[in-house]
């Protein structure tokens, strides 16, 4: 594996972990704010809350090593548009996987499109969204700004060894 792609990767396994502590973050921010569950419903169990973060997560990780793995490092641009497709694309997974978790307990036959609903409408499922867009955007700053590098920073000392001076 190229240089390049392995920053990338591991650039990209950074970044879905700096996606998940913000979430945590912001949905106990969120919450403190609101004085709101993160998931209001009390038949939910404590399971549903932490998938409902992970799918986002794994949208995110999945664009960001597609991205860092098939792009070659000189197509590597900022692309303010598929940032906030991701950040839908989290949005409406984690209040899709809300939904299908939240309705599937649920006896009422449209219990599903209820649950679907109110997370829809959810300030966490928008926090989820917003952070994947700003985290994406911010990935893609960071690796699009390598393009160009020529290694590492040196000192003054170090700059006039490879020149072959004294």
């Amino acid at each position: 594996m190229p240089d390049f792609r392995r920053y990338a990767a591991i650039m990209a396994v950074f970044a879905s972990v700096l996606y998940v502590a913000l979430v945590v973050a912001g949905f106990g921010i969120l919450s403190l704010w609101l004085d709101e569950d993160v998931i209001s419903d009390p038949d939910a169990g404590p399971i549903a809350g932490p998938i409902m973060s992970a799918f986002a997560v794994a949208v995110v990780f999945a664009y960001l090593l597609t991205l860092a793995l098939r792009v070659p490092k000189e197509r590597q641009r900022v692309a303010p548009l598929s940032a906030l497709l991701v950040g839908f694309a989290a949005y409406a997974v984690f209040a899709i996987v809300g939904g299908v978790a939240l309705g599937l307990g649920d006896a009422e036959a449209f219990g599903f499109v209820i649950a679907l609903g109110s997370q829809l409408l959810s300030p966490f499922a928008l926090a989820a969204g917003v952070l994947a867009f700003i985290v994406v955007l911010l990935d893609m700053i960071v690796i699009a700004s390598q393009i160009g590098d020529r290694g590492r920073p040196r000192w003054p000392w170090e700059k006039r060894d490879d020149e072959g001076g004294s």
